[in-house]
């Protein structure tokens, strides 16, 4: 695992499933998270690309298996993030017969929607790795 993929399961918590299903986590990205560095120097903004890894870090974390992104289908990013502020990553899974499933994930802060994103990805048992 990556640095960035690395800093960022370390800011989650609350890992969880719903009642209707889906996967629930919540992020607190501090200031000096390396997503930061550079995007902006006078005001800091979470990059979308960490939004796009949190849920791949959800993912990897509740399957317990290496995902690999194979497509973004889409990506939609509402408002801004900066550090400090706590974001609410909702997704379902629509699991396909090739291995790959479809994610369709809602970031919230502070009931606004921050993003909406919609992911292809493959799956690999931690064995086979």
């Amino acid at each position: 695992m990556n640095r960035l993929m690395q800093e960022i399961k370390q800011c989650m918590s609350d890992l969880a499933e719903t009642k209707k299903g889906e996967l629930t986590a919540r992020f607190l990205f501090p200031a000096e998270f390396i997503g930061f560095q550079g995007h902006f120097p006078d005001k800091p903004v979470l990059p979308g690309v960490c939004n796009i890894q949190a849920v791949i870090v959800m993912l990897q974390a509740w399957e317990k298996r290496n995902i690999r992104l194979k497509e973004i289908v889409s990506a939609k990013f509402l408002s801004p993030v900066s550090h400090g502020e706590e974001l609410v990553f909702n997704y379902k899974k629509q699991t396909k017969s090739n291995g790959e499933a479809l994610i369709k994930a809602l970031v919230i802060s502070k009931d606004k929607k921050v993003a909406e994103l919609q992911l292809r990805v493959s799956f690999k048992d931690w064995k086979n790795a």
